[in-house]
């Protein structure tokens, strides 16, 4: 089976050496990406027990399941330079095992303030995870076959939520009042110590970059150089359209960071609130709560997988991504225009996770069409730190409207208004055509 299908490639060789390498390192990333967002959003399951405990209201809540993403925007850039400098091995596994400690010490939250400092430092702890991922592959798949890999790994929020949910429920209700300790606690220690194993399994098993790896032969450690050296040449010429500054001043690229700021807003304030939108819809025990939770990142992994093998098959972007938005758009408006049809609600629910995941998918496809070189890489640097500040900004918005109003509904209508402005924007993006070498890959 392939993990990089054999249309990417020119010939059989170089398509048995890539997904050599694929099956080596993705599923182990796929791994680490599953757990990273389990921990990143497990706290929306633990309000629902931890908030009596600690006197946490809802803005509160907000605020501090937000804060993780101030943390991780200020340390992201210094943490992928020290990737750079030490290696990927050494890095990622830091990453791993420290931000695992952090998870697990969110079981001693006794208070709102050091519920804020704990979800603060997990994000810098965190800062520098993705990108680095991405980084990584770079060192060892060709930019044409690096989108597929992606794939791979945005998968990994749909299973996160598909097994997040019903875990973390399960976890709250079968280990409250185990060892004095309430079901949130024994969440978080349970959920944050695989980050640490998982860190040790990186530092014994990644390698760093390709040339004298002992799982390839030494013919297969120097075509994988000399390939990525070459495109590396390619690259440099093609920069010379455009230079790093380029994307600061691109009006596509500042367009795109809006998109995927509005796309992170609807992802994030639905998944941190998404455990108190059920409870609304009934009286649930925590592992029902738990399984609900499951079904939008169900439906949206299915939904992920279809929209971005026919984008990539018609190569199309900017329809297939405004569409998706707009579905995102029509679930989340849906969803807060009917909390007293559960069914109705849950499946709203569904179209809207699925919508934006759909989306993200086909968005990162889209820098790499409007800009060469190096101004591609600080394009996407861009979409990436400022479109994590959604993920600060909806979960405390939520929190406020909820708090002020007593109507989580009406937040989700102000996540809805600015997905359908992502949509119009999006709209207006002009991608150039992505054609095909002579070698069947794509330009």
């Amino acid at each position: 089976m392939n993990l990089i299908s054999r249309a990417t490639f020119f010939n059989d060789q170089d398509c048995t050496l890539y997904n050599r390498i694929a099956w080596r390192i993705l599923p182990l990333l796929f791994v680490l990406y599953v757990v990273a967002f389990i921990d990143r959003v497990n706290v929306g399951f633990a309000k629902l027990q931890m908030a009596t405990d600690i006197g946490l209201s809802d803005m509160a809540f907000g605020f501090g399941a937000g804060v993780f993403f101030i943390g991780y925007c200020l340390f992201e850039i210094p943490s992928n330079m020290m990737l750079q400098r030490v290696g990927a091995r050494i890095w990622i596994a830091r990453i791993m095992v420290l931000w695992g400690l952090i998870s697990a010490s969110m079981m001693f939250v006794d208070s709102p303030l050091s519920f804020y400092v704990l979800r603060f430092l997990l994000g810098v702890a965190e800062a520098g995870f993705y990108p680095g991922v991405v980084l990584y592959l770079t060192y060892w798949l060709p930019s044409y076959a690096q989108s597929q890999g992606l794939v791979c790994l945005s998968l990994g929020v749909g299973v996160a939520g598909v097994l997040g949910g019903p875990l973390s429920g399960w976890i709250m209700q079968t280990f409250a009042g185990a060892a004095g300790l309430a079901g949130w606690q024994w969440m978080f220690l349970l959920e944050g110590l695989p980050a640490v194993l998982l860190g040790i399994v990186v530092f014994f098993y990644l390698d760093d970059r390709p040339g004298k790896v002992r799982w390839l032969t030494g013919e297969q450690n120097a075509k994988v150089v000399a390939d990525l050296e070459r495109q590396r040449k390619t690259h440099e010429q093609a920069g010379a359209t455009h230079t790093f500054r380029s994307a600061f001043v691109h009006r596509g690229i500042w367009k795109l960071v809006f998109v995927n700021f509005a796309l992170l807003c609807g992802t994030y304030g639905v998944s941190f609130w998404l455990p108190q939108i059920i409870r609304s819809l009934g009286e649930q025990s925590l592992l029902q709560t738990g399984l609900i939770s499951a079904l939008p990142f169900a439906v949206a992994s299915v939904c992920m997988l279809i929209v971005g093998k026919h984008s990539d098959r018609t190569r199309e972007r900017r329809w297939h991504a405004s569409l998706s938005i707009l579905a995102a758009c029509i679930g989340l408006a849906l969803s807060a225009a009917l909390p007293a049809h559960p069914i109705l609600c849950l499946l709203s629910l569904c179209l809207a996770m699925a919508g934006s995941l759909s989306a993200f998918n086909v968005l990162w496809a889209i820098p790499g069409t409007l800009l060469t070189g190096s101004a591609t890489a600080a394009g996407i640097a861009l979409m990436t730190t400022v479109g994590n500040l959604g993920g600060y900004l909806s979960p405390f918005m939520m929190g406020w409207v909820k708090q002020s109003s007593g109507h989580l509904e009406y937040g989700l209508y102000l996540l809805a208004a600015l997905t359908f402005i992502a949509a119009l924007v999006m709209l207006s993006i002009r991608p150039r055509p992505q054609t095909l070498h002579a070698s069947g890959v794509p330009a």
